[in-house]
């Protein structure tokens, strides 16, 4: 994101329905991978000419040839296999589907990375135009919360990997290599989706997940550890990012709490250009914790909520843009939806039109508060 465009969109949109009809067909064996890509290049391409209309600068594919935000990244990468899990993730209202992604040997990055397809394929679409395609990314603190996530996953990580210190190792040059080779494809905008954080600020979730052995502060000192390992000494010209979030699905949200919790290791030390942070409520808590934010990084404040259809006041905004200028200045901050409309192909419950009524939200408040703005 450029000093001079103050709006942005964290990257995932709504299935249309052709695309999901498609992806039905193809699970049931009546549509082959050929015929599955053509329409999801359709969809891609009716996408892209979307976004540039609605006036974004930045656009994706909309994670249309995922089906999770996170899962298929990690099931692209050599080591790693699908797996099923006795229950889903547990949000507030729903338990999502039950895919996992487990060890199955030396974790590596292979040429023939979806994600790294995926890309090639967009940036043909933005190809002689002023649109910068973004890749987005889990994090590799992502994976290695799936890879520990329940015993299963964990007996099978150890056959593997006797220590984490050789796990991380692995971990965290598959990503830098995957990284490396979007860069070579002409990627230069890069996003890593990160829920840990807004995970572990969680008091609830913590009490019920940390298993004995683990603290707070030494499961940031991972996440953060792995994540600047993976983006260490990257070209100079390639933005990095990373967008935070409490859990996003079906509408549904998976945490609570404010970045107070992690602010020390998030907003301090992870070697990342701008953050990408959920304020749309009362659960992602108040501006304070953006004190610790170096003074050249961004901040882009994910007031709009991606989950439901009513839009927000834009005087509200305004003031909460103002009110959080208290902490970053204004010149450093941009205004986005709080997640993606469709971190799974589920999707939020909104409508398409909805979800585009969101984006001009976002796109006429930030020229009003940044009038310089492209």
């Amino acid at each position: 994101m450029s000093t001079q465009l103050h709006y942005d969109i964290v990257g995932s949109f709504l299935r249309p329905a052709a695309l999901k009809q498609a992806r039905e067909q193809f699970a049931r064996g009546e549509l082959d991978q050929a015929g599955l890509t053509k329409v999801e290049d359709a969809a891609i391409k009716d996408l892209v000419a979307k976004e540039a209309a609605a006036g974004l600068k930045v656009v994706t594919d909309g994670e249309f040839r995922r089906s999770y935000w996170h899962l298929d990244t990690f099931w692209g990468f050599g080591g790693i296999k699908h797996t099923t899990q006795a229950r889903g993730y547990l949000f507030h209202d729903e338990e999502t589907r039950n895919d996992s992604a487990q060890v199955s040997g030396k974790i590596t990055f292979t040429g023939s990375h979806p994600d790294l397809t995926a890309f090639k394929y967009l940036k043909t679409l933005t190809d002689g135009t002023e649109l910068i395609p973004r890749q987005s990314l889990p994090a590799p603190a992502q994976l290695y919360a799936e890879l520990v996530r329940g015993p299963e996953n964990v007996a099978a990580l150890r056959k593997v990997y006797l220590t984490d210190d050789a796990l991380f190792v692995d971990l965290a040059k598959a990503y830098r290599d995957l990284i490396l080779a979007l860069y070579e494809a002409g990627c230069r905008d890069l996003k890593l989706d990160d829920c840990t954080w807004g995970m572990v600020v969680d008091d609830d979730f913590w009490s019920l997940m940390a298993g004995a052995g683990f603290d707070r502060e030494s499961l940031q000192a991972i996440y953060l550890k792995l994540n600047n390992a993976a983006i260490k000494d990257l070209p100079a010209d390639l933005r990095v990012s990373t967008h935070v979030c409490r859990g996003n699905y079906h509408s549904t949200w998976a945490a609570k709490g404010g970045y107070g919790p992690v602010a020390d290791y998030l907003l301090a030390q992870e070697n990342v250009a701008a953050f990408y942070l959920e304020f749309d409520d009362d659960r992602s808590g108040d501006f304070a914790p953006l004190a610790k934010v170096p003074a050249e990084k961004e901040v882009v404040l994910g007031l709009v909520t991606s989950k439901r259809p009513a839009l927000e006041e834009p005087e509200v905004l305004k003031a909460r843009i103002k009110e959080a200028s208290q902490y970053v200045p204004l010149a450093h901050l941009a205004l986005s939806t709080q997640c993606g409309f469709a971190s799974t192909e589920e999707g939020n419950q909104l409508t398409e039109a909805e979800q585009w009524a969101k984006i001009k939200l976002v796109i006429d408040v930030a020229k009003e508060v940044w009038p310089a703005t492209k």
